[in-house]
């Protein structure tokens, strides 16, 4: 029985959000063709120009437009923001610093702050756990 070792593929959509990249934004034939993982790999490693520029000034996809704003995706969709934005745009929304975008860093602030608190109380309980089996 031999086996035959098939080349791992995914859709463009896939590929580029593995990285980083409004898809929209990419050359006509990685929209159109698929992607290897090995492909991919070499687009990480040593990315070609196209891909150096998107990363650089977008467009941005919706995750990393939230990512670099300091919010969530859904408080990017509750600011009115629900398409891909250039770095310029980002960094004017920035400089704007808009009330929404004020509320909803904070709100993330407090999301971190809690998820910080709920992952050592469960640190501490797992202490308390181990030393009361010893």
């Amino acid at each position: 029985m031999t086996s035959h070792k098939t080349t791992q593929t995914m859709k463009p959509a896939t590929a580029a959000k593995k990285l980083g990249v409004y898809l929209e934004a990419t050359p006509a034939e990685f929209q159109e063709g698929v992607v290897t993982r090995s492909e991919l790999n070499a687009l990480q490693a040593e990315p070609p120009q196209w891909l150096q520029e998107l990363r650089r000034n977008g467009p941005h996809p919706r995750p990393v437009v939230a990512s670099k704003l300091g919010v969530s995706i859904a408080g990017l969709a509750r600011g009115g923001v629900t398409e891909a934005l250039t770095t310029e745009q980002i960094d004017a929304l920035k400089q704007e610093n808009p009330e929404w975008l004020q509320k909803e860093r904070a709100t993330q602030a407090e999301v971190r702050k809690e998820a910080v608190r709920i992952k050592e109380k469960h640190a501490e309980r797992a202490e308390r756990l181990q030393q009361s089996d010893s």
